[in-house]
């Protein structure tokens, strides 16, 4: 179990994909295939279930409130949330090796508590996903289908690339 979490915390290995690292963004690949299931208990205590979410895009975000990257993208993903919820955008996070305590503390400090999470305390769902670090983010369209995967904080000119065209569709 250590290795599992050296490996997210240092997020060995890099996609090959469709677009190479840049400054202005997160190292992302074009996936497709079906979502994995998303269930847990969310930081609030509620049970979860990413399948009633179905004909939504939902865009999953794996995080931790020790990352520092992730500070700076989770507000980002609270306005795409905020932007976008009325056009059938759901924004879920998986606090990956985390104290929920910790999580809670910084959403509310970066008045970013609407954003929903689930608590992964041993990273097994992360993984399912097929993330190896923090931040990354999944992309899923309407239909249930992983259309992008990102490595790496994601912003404004990301989220807009990727993300507001299946809004659309």
């Amino acid at each position: 179990m250590t290795a599992l979490g050296v490996t997210l915390a240092s997020g060995v290995g890099r996609p090959s994909g469709d677009a190479a690292p840049t400054a202005a963004g997160p190292v992302t690949q074009a996936r497709s295939g079906t979502a994995p299931a998303l269930t847990g208990t969310t930081l609030t205590g509620a049970t979860f279930d990413a399948a009633a979410l179905r004909g939504k895009v939902v865009l999953v975000n794996v995080w931790a409130s020790w990352c520092d990257p992730c500070r700076q993208e989770l507000p980002v993903l609270a306005a795409a949330q905020r932007r976008w919820a009325a056009r059938g955008l759901a924004v879920v996070g998986i606090d990956i090796r985390d104290n929920a305590e910790s999580a809670r503390a910084l959403l509310s400090g970066l008045g970013v508590q609407d954003l929903q999470s689930i608590a992964d305390p041993q990273g097994t769902t992360a993984v399912a996903w097929g993330a190896r670090g923090v931040p990354e983010t999944f992309v899923v369209d309407r239909s249930g289908q992983v259309r992008w995967w990102a490595q790496g904080a994601v912003d404004a000119a990301w989220m807009e690339q990727r993300v507001s065209p299946l809004m659309s569709s």
